[in-house]
């Protein structure tokens, strides 16, 4: 059987740490910054940690080599 093939908007999106947990953006930063509070834009830099139930989806079919 051939290998799965990893989605390729699921890379540019998507870390898998070493213990597994899933890294992605922050949601909500990408237009209409002058609707957000100062203290929402600070607070949604950087990466966040994905809950486990979707975790475990983005692992399943769109990451299938990352575990």
């Amino acid at each position: 059987m051939s290998k799965m093939k990893t989605k390729s908007g699921a890379k540019k999106r998507f870390k898998v740490t070493g213990t597994g947990k899933v890294l992605a953006a922050q949601s909500g930063k990408r237009h209409g910054m002058i609707k957000r509070t100062p203290k929402q834009i600070r607070q949604k830099r950087g990466t966040d940690t994905l809950a486990a139930p979707d975790a475990k989806i983005v692992k399943q079919h769109y990451l299938p080599y990352s575990r």
